[in-house]
């Protein structure tokens, strides 16, 4: 059996390499992409995006042999800058004579590559205004999430597809669709007017709570969680919280949601990639300085008068992160949020969370009880995991086999499998030994 690498290991540092240099070149991307689109506006989003790439790879043909520069990012923004104006000049329809230069980009197109400005200020305001585009009510939110991975995070249509278990030409249409129907609603490069940006910021919201989702429990693939996903929803949420156009309390709820839930991502699974549940995670693992930026996000959050779904979730977050043990968890506040989220926003999904907290608030039987209630997730994973836990600690070892089979059967990723596998056969072995 080979020995993990280590930290001293020549693998390890190059591996350390690679990570490194992949995050530096996303997140380039994604800054030149903000940065040109904002001079050339969301209409030429593929144009934009091909210039970017085309300076990236400039950078991995040019580094190995002639160093990587001093300041690469600023190599690689008078790269692209001078690779989207050679492309202008050659391009007809750019003429000023012509429908499409405005007077802002012929003088952009004038300034001379040292003297443009690329402040941290305005490449917020670009970022911020992309997301609003990517994440545009008139787009599907599977292509909200496509379109933000590869615009916003950098993510390449491979990676996108790897993500989500689907052939890298799908993810690829599902982007030429999205950007053309940015053209076909000729979407301005622009922060949504004071009325329309509440409606517009929740839609915005709720595509960023997807691809954090995505990351903390994946939907399909070989791996239960997917860190960078996770990171790249807190970077961007933290913009929206951060940015005065936009920090708003619930964006400060959904900030505080992200930070305290990815605190434990360290310690949801094993060494061998093995599912941990809650009570066996190793507390110590958990990261501590997420769990306070959570709290001073959650605190921000409570300054206004609207309280939302992200306000509920990050408070049972909070109950969670913050409980030294298992046994420490302060349940009965659980139940009380979900009680107040099944009042603001009813789900199935929340009624079942909530039959959970009534089973560690009054026992295993309300459990069972509270689940019986729970209409249409007869195909929910989850449902039929809690029957099989509730019936466990009943000693109900023969009932708990039958819901984690039907788990099982529903299980996508390989560690649910091992999991409900594990269960089973414990569950099996003690029906065996006890009779139930």
């Amino acid at each position: 059996m080979n020995e993990p690498a280590t930290p001293d290991d020549p693998t390890s540092k190059d591996a350390c390499a690679q990570l490194a240099t992949e995050h530096f070149f996303r997140h380039e991307s994604a800054r030149l992409v903000a940065t040109l689109a904002g001079q050339f506006g969301a209409q030429r989003l593929q144009w934009v995006e091909d210039v970017v790439q085309e300076a990236l790879v400039r950078a991995l043909q040019t580094w190995p042999y002639r160093g990587v520069p001093d300041n690469p990012a600023a190599w690689l923004t008078q790269t692209a800058r001078h690779l989207a104006l050679d492309q202008l000049r050659r391009e007809q329809r750019w003429n000023e004579r012509e429908e499409g230069v405005s007077t802002e980009q012929a003088r952009w197109m004038a300034v001379p590559v040292e003297e443009a400005s690329w402040d941290d200020a305005h490449l917020r305001d670009d970022i911020l205004r992309l997301m609003f585009v990517c994440c545009h009510p008139q787009l599907s939110p599977e292509a909200q999430i496509a379109l933000a991975l590869r615009t916003l995070c950098g993510l390449s249509p491979a990676e996108i597809a790897a993500a989500f278990v689907t052939t890298e030409a799908a993810i690829s249409k599902r982007l030429v669709r999205a950007r053309a129907r940015i053209r076909e609603l000729e979407l301005p490069f622009e922060l949504p007017e004071a009325h329309e940006l509440p409606q517009r910021l929740d839609a915005v919201l709720a595509t960023l709570y997807l691809l954090f989702n995505e990351g903390y429990k994946a939907s399909s693939g070989e791996h239960l969680v997917r860190a960078d996903l996770c990171h790249e929803a807190i970077r961007l949420a933290e913009l929206l919280a951060t940015h005065p156009a936009t920090s708003q309390p619930r964006c400060h709820a959904l900030l505080a949601l992200m930070l305290l839930s990815a605190a434990r991502l360290p310690a949801r699974t094993d060494d061998a990639g093995d599912i941990l549940r809650l009570h066996e995670q190793n507390r110590s693992l958990w990261d501590q300085s997420l769990i306070q930026r959570g709290i001073q996000h959650l605190q921000l959050s409570a300054q206004g008068d609207t309280l939302t779904e992200y306000h509920l979730e990050a408070g049972i977050a909070a109950c969670h992160s913050t409980a030294t043990t298992h046994e420490a968890t302060d349940w009965s506040r659980i139940l009380v949020l979900y009680d107040q989220l099944m009042q603001l926003k009813p789900s199935p999904v929340v009624a079942l969370n909530r039959a959970i907290a009534v089973g560690r608030v009054h026992g295993a039987q309300r459990g069972l009880d509270a689940l019986g209630t729970v209409k249409g997730l007869d195909t929910y994973l989850s449902l039929h995991a809690a029957r099989g836990a509730f019936a466990t600690e009943l000693g109900q070892h023969q009932t708990a086999a039958t819901h984690y089979c039907r788990a099982l059967a529903l299980a996508v990723l390989p560690s649910e499998r091992r999991f409900f596998e594990s269960r089973i056969a414990d569950s099996e072995a003690a029906a065996a030994g006890f009779g139930t």
